[in-house]
């Protein structure tokens, strides 16, 4: 981790370890490919050995309220962006629909100073490592809320349409 100085903004740099994120992923029960950017790390992550679609199900459907009650994390459904996180999904789109066991975490490595995550714990990358795991196991076991409609689609749940 470093900090930048970016005309009058501080910005907190982090640089998070390829093998170390691998690592998580595969813990998870996941395969990934990771592309470095500009600004940012995106993880192209698919469950491996499942029939099962990843547990991102709509948090508007009523239907789906006992899985909103005990999901740890909230999507806002019109950026992707994982709420309190540097962490933001997207479906990863195969033949023209969202694929049901595959999507992509981009993991922000340019955060402002002040940026805090839940609980006001400090920003560092082993803290964004505990949170990519942790965002993983509950697509794969307790499910991962979409609030909004606008461009993150629900992979599961009840009246799923894609």
């Amino acid at each position: 981790m470093r900090f930048l100085q970016a005309g009058e903004q501080q910005l907190i740099a982090l640089d998070p370890d390829r093998q170390i994120l691998r690592q998580l992923v595969q813990q998870a029960g996941f395969t990934c490919k990771i592309t470095q950017e500009e600004r940012r790390v995106v993880l192209e992550v698919r469950a491996q050995d499942s029939d099962e679609p990843l547990l991102l199900f709509d948090a508007l459907d009523a239907a789906n309220l006992g899985w909103f009650s005990r999901c740890q994390f909230y999507v806002d459904g019109n950026s992707g962006v994982v709420l309190q996180t540097p962490l933001l999904l997207a479906n990863y789109y195969d033949g023209g629909k969202p694929a049901r066991d595959c999507l992509l975490v981009s993991l922000s490595t340019e955060l402002p100073v002040g940026f805090r995550l839940p609980g006001r714990q400090n920003l560092n990358e082993q803290a964004v490592y505990t949170l990519l795991f942790n965002l993983l196991n509950a697509l794969r076991d307790t499910g991962v809320a979409v609030c909004g409609r606008q461009g993150i689609r629900p992979l599961a749940g009840a009246n799923l349409r894609i």
